[in-house]
């Protein structure tokens, strides 16, 4: 390569963001390629490393990327150093990113890229770290006829926006299946894995306690007597008179946030009174939480009341804790699975080779990933940004070598 970190400098932005290409195409190279080396034309990190940068750029479809690529043939050649100055058309590209790419390999090189490994000797505290489990469909990958297409189950870390891990649901399995598979690859120790009522059972609750981790779930009608449980302790008590209520240990959390023409209302109240009763493995808090919003026009107010579990005592996570770690859970809904959709054209994408649709799912969460760790937010400002700026290198870096090449 001729040069291995790209500088731009983004709209409202003081300092300068850095793209290390460099960096990410030698790591790219250890990806073992399935091709046949006899007529390879194309190196597996070439295409994938291109990938990244067309996605950084705006171009996130394969139709894309790859005509984006062929009109910046001649000084990706120059700065990739490559063979011959051609980039491959974009069925040569989907067969390749379906049938080349090793998609485990190609989560780890994300992960190490996004999200490196701890200090060795360094243990995190208990719930300092907090993992969301969610899935998503790529909607493109339905085909007529079907309900359902690729569905991928994400491990994603809300307060970096970054996934540390993903995989692939089978067609006729569901998340709780897979989700003892993900965290099974993770090193759980100090994190609290948080997610919805679908990941309420008790083996993956037990596999993350006994793995050093902790978890926070919310509880629906999947688990009825647990349900009904909590219900009951949180009922207010119908005390006679010349009697007192029995004595309880609730702590409460508020919340109060204003937006979108409405006022959001959010109180968690917990409690650990059934650690003691419940056959819940691990169980060691409980909690209500409270939403009512109110319409700033008509006045309109809306309550919901939702229940939950814990495995961490409170003294790790009080209720003002508890209502932070629930409330990001949900980032990964805002800060990946929209994202995904929206400034990368994800469920735009008609894709279907092989595993192409999850390799390009997985270069989505590493450009989401290098973003992230430039603390960008806005994500479509900045691809308008590195589009520019990244023209303007590669315009530059052609002039600079045939500039070097006159006698």
């Amino acid at each position: 390569m001729q040069y291995s970190t790209l500088p731009f400098t983004l709209v409202g932005s003081d300092q300068p963001y850095l793209i290390d290409v460099g960096t990410l195409y030698s790591q790219a190279q250890a990806l073992i390629d399935r091709r046949k080396a006899r007529g390879l034309r194309y190196p597996l990190a070439l295409i994938v490393t291109v990938a990244v940068l067309a996605k950084l750029a705006g171009y996130s479809r394969v139709e894309d990327l790859a005509d984006w690529a062929k009109l910046r043939a001649h000084e990706l050649h120059l700065l990739f150093a490559t063979k011959r100055a051609q980039m491959p058309h974009h069925t040569s590209r989907s067969r390749i990113l379906g049938s080349a790419v090793d998609v485990s390999a190609l989560e780890r090189l994300a992960q190490q890229l996004v999200a490196p490994p701890a200090s060795v000797g360094e243990i995190p505290e208990r719930c300092s770290i907090q993992l969301a489990l969610d899935g998503k469909t790529l909607r493109g990958t339905v085909t007529p006829g079907q309900t359902r297409g690729v569905h991928l189950l994400a491990a994603y870390l809300p307060q970096r926006g970054v996934v540390l891990m993903q995989v692939a649901v089978g067609s006729k399995q569901n998340e709780i299946v897979s989700a003892p598979l993900l965290l099974s690859q993770l090193e759980l120790t100090g994190m609290l894995i948080t997610g919805d009522a679908m990941f309420t059972q008790r083996e993956l609750s037990s596999q993350i306690v006994e793995g050093g981790g902790d978890y926070l779930w919310m509880v629906k009608d999947n688990q009825p007597q647990l349900r009904d449980d909590i219900e009951l302790l949180f009922e207010e008590e119908c005390v006679s008179a010349g009697w007192s209520a029995p004595p309880v240990d609730f702590r409460q959390a508020r919340s109060v946030d204003g937006g979108h023409g409405r006022i959001e209302e959010r109180i968690l109240t917990s409690s650990s009174l059934l650690a003691d009763y419940s056959d819940w493995p691990y169980l060691a808090q409980v909690f209500k939480l409270e939403y009512r919003a109110t319409d700033c026009q008509s006045g309109k107010q809306t309550r919901a009341v939702r229940y939950g579990v814990t495995s961490a005592p409170r003294r790790v996570l009080d209720a003002e804790r508890m209502l932070g770690a629930v409330r990001r859970h949900w980032a990964i809904e805002t800060g990946l699975h929209s994202r995904r959709d929206g400034s990368l054209q994800e469920d735009a994408m008609r894709t279907r080779t092989g595993e192409a649709p999850h390799v390009l799912a997985t270069l989505n969460n590493l450009v989401l990933g290098l973003l992230s760790g430039q603390g960008i937010s806005n994500v479509a400002e900045a691809q308008r940004a590195i589009a520019y700026h990244l023209d303007c290198f590669l315009h530059h870096l052609r002039s600079t070598i045939q500039a070097q090449a006159s006698p």
